[in-house]
């Protein structure tokens, strides 16, 4: 595992190697022992008939954050299982940022929580929580 000072560099380039994550133009804010951080601008491609944004969208936030953080103190990490509650609808956002944290951690594996927010200007508004179990890789 990189030293923390390497850790958001270290991570920009994991998070690159993700097509997927290039595709949603996915960002890493922060990574630090213990968290992340990460964004995703809204576009239209990623709504849903009713206008707000694809649960699968919100759910690939959840599963990547929740990687992360629980990989900033295991090393190479996998998700084991996670689980998301939608709280409200995400809609007239400019970007949806994912906040996760570890809750707990052992060896080989983490429990960890993520908050889903909408951003418009300054404002943040919760729109999902989710937690899951993260496995060292290999």
């Amino acid at each position: 595992m990189p030293v923390p000072a390497d850790m958001l560099a270290h991570g920009r380039q994991v998070l690159s190697q993700q097509a997927f994550s290039v595709m949603l133009n996915a960002r890493l804010d922060a990574f630090a022992p213990g968290s992340a951080e990460l964004s995703v601008p809204l576009a239209p491609a990623l709504l849903q008939q009713h206008g707000f944004v694809h649960g699968g969208v919100l759910s690939y936030l959840a599963d990547n954050a929740l990687t992360f953080a629980g990989g900033s103190v295991l090393g190479d990490s996998v998700t084991s299982e996670f689980k998301i509650n939608y709280l409200r609808p995400a809609k007239d956002a400019e970007r949806l940022l994912a906040v996760a944290t570890v809750v707990g951690s052992g060896k080989t594996q983490a429990v960890c929580r993520c908050d889903i927010f909408v951003l418009r200007g300054a404002e943040r508004t919760l729109c999902a929580a989710a937690q899951g179990t993260i496995r060292k890789a290999g």
